[in-house]
């Protein structure tokens, strides 16, 4: 049997997760670590040939000692499950805490095992298989995240189904405020006692919190967001670049509390639960944006900051600002053609060709790279050129209707008619010409497992087509892939494991097509949001 890294890899991120306590007691090989949202974050292997699944994840991981490479039990570490091993004068309390935490890792994590024969060279495959994990999936990894809040409606399970009493409960409770005054420091004070502020109040310290806006005039405006996970409401930072009339540029930013508990993005922007502990919520930054950008005109760099604003309205029961939305990645594509296919208009590749000097992943950096590529392209002709994405004050328009497909595109493609399903139209894709996005060679593991890799040229789909690694989180739009069956299939894509999430159709189109183990699909877009997927026989 063939055991390679790719095909590892994709067993990992499709195994069924288990409890911890289901551990194999005589095989190891390669093992991954879920947290208690269901997430994949850590992949590891054992360490040597007399230690099993078992006694790695199990008696390892669960309940080893926190701050070594025992991941359940330092990413756990947190509130009433917290302790301090070096601390003997709390060791009675800590003991507790950590029998707690043992707890409700048996009760709310999991873990998934892939058996592998003791001949084969573990250590090698594990990091061929790090190497191309996707970031979620390594999270814990050389310790890239920080340990989560308690979760305390899932500690409370515990603490039910484990019959403590109100000796146990307070020393548990001990711990927790010990844990709250080592996360403020010294410099705070000792926590005695909680006291619940009541909303109103709380919510006026939390607005007195919000930086004041700049005072205007200003030109235009732009905005940027970070978001906390894949749901694009969970927004976490606002940046807004305000342009004078002089084409200087001040900047405005806030964190904002998205109250979740999934820090999906943390590895992207920095920003964690810690972070926005005491900043105001969506709820609380949107009236200040409201006043401040009314009237004005606001830029975005691609269609995904609008869509973000909208959904975080949308969770907190808002409107939706009606501001004057437009795109600068329009502006910079009339400006500088010549990037296309040579790594596009996002703002990654603008900073190395305008010589930008800016933070990328930072709201407020961004934002005011955005403004500047609006400044540098009204240097080369003039902005109001078409493509512009402005709000046309019609609810069922969205921005993104307007967007062209990403840099890189060698066809024309007209603009979509507002709410218009992303299908191919009635006449069928002769009216585009397909362009070639990418190619794959198929593995035995791809035949099996109905899924196709689209790792080498995944960014070339639309980024609201890309959502999270399960259907929870799914993306807000679907692409049509005519695969060659009786129906176009809708689907989004899986931008954990880079492949389309709807894969019953795969299966069929293997069988159709008697693909074999090195043979290779070809992908082409016929148009706006719509794929053809077929086999393209002795390809490389």
């Amino acid at each position: 049997m063939r055991f390679s890294a790719e095909d590892l890899l994709a067993a990992l991120l499709e195994a069924p997760p288990l409890p911890t306590v289901q551990a194999p007691r005589e095989s190891r090989g390669l093992y991954g670590l879920v947290d208690h949202h269901g997430d994949l974050r850590y992949i590891g292997s054992t360490s040597s040939a007399d230690q099993t699944f078992y006694q790695r994840i199990h008696q390892r991981h669960r309940t080893g000692s926190e701050g070594m490479s025992h991941y359940f039990s330092q990413m756990y570490n947190t509130g009433r499950m917290w302790r301090d091993r070096k601390d003997p004068t709390t060791k009675a309390d800590g003991d507790l805490a950590k029998a707690l935490r043992n707890g409700f890792i048996a009760d709310h994590c999991r873990a998934i095992w892939l058996p592998l024969p003791d001949t084969l060279d573990i250590a090698r495959l594990e990091a061929e298989v790090l190497s191309m994990a996707p970031d979620h999936a390594i999270a814990w990894n050389r310790r890239k995240m920080h340990s989560y809040d308690e979760p305390v409606d899932l500690v409370e399970a515990t603490l039910r189904r484990l019959g403590w009493g109100p000796q146990e409960l307070a020393a548990i409770e001990r711990q927790r405020l010990r844990f709250l005054a080592a996360k403020v420091g010294p410099a705070a004070g000792p926590i005695t006692r909680l006291v619940k502020v009541p909303a109103p109040e709380a919510a006026a310290i939390r607005q007195a919190r919000v930086a004041p806006f700049p005072k205007g005039p200003f030109r235009f405006f732009a905005l940027d967001v970070e978001t906390a996970n894949n749901d694009r409401g969970s927004i976490c930072q606002i940046g807004v670049a305000c342009v004078r009339p002089d084409n200087s540029i001040e900047t405005w930013m806030t964190y904002v509390d998205p109250q979740v508990d999934r820090w999906v993005f943390t590895y992207l922007h920095g920003i964690n639960a810690r972070t926005v502990q005491g900043a105001p919520t969506f709820a609380e930054v949107l009236p200040v944006l409201q006043e401040a950008l009314h009237g004005g005109i606001v830029y975005q760099h691609s269609g995904f900051d609008r869509s973000a604003m909208a959904a975080a309205c949308g969770n907190s029961s808002l409107p939706v600002p009606q501001w004057v939305w437009r795109d600068s990645v329009h502006v910079a594509r009339a400006a500088w053609p010549e990037l296309r296919g040579k790594g596009g208009h996002g703002l990654a590749n603008l900073k190395q060709h305008l010589g930008l000097m800016f933070e990328h992943h930072d709201a407020g950096e961004d934002a005011r790279a955005a403004a500047e590529v609006v400044l540098r392209a009204e240097g080369v002709q003039p902005v109001a050129a078409p493509g512009l994405v402005q709000a046309s004050g019609d609810p069922n328009m969205d921005a993104e209707d307007c967007d062209l497909i990403d840099d890189g595109d060698d066809f024309a493609i007209p603009m979509r008619e507002a709410g218009a399903a992303a299908m191919p139209s009635p006449q069928g894709p002769a009216q585009h010409v397909s362009r070639h996005i990418g190619m794959v060679e198929i593995t035995q593991g791809n035949i099996d497992h109905s899924h196709i890799y689209l790792r080498s040229f995944f960014e070339k789909f639309p980024t609201d087509a890309i959502g999270g690694s399960n259907r929870a989180s799914a993306a807000p739009r679907e692409i049509a892939v005519d695969w060659g069956g009786d129906a176009v299939v809708m689907t989004d894509l899986d931008g954990a494991k880079r492949f389309f999430r709807k894969r019953s159709w795969i299966r069929e189109f293997f069988e159709r097509n008697d693909a074999k183990p090195g043979e290779s699909v070809l992908v082409e877009q016929l148009g706006p949001y719509s794929y053809r997927v077929s086999m393209s026989r002795g390809a490389k």
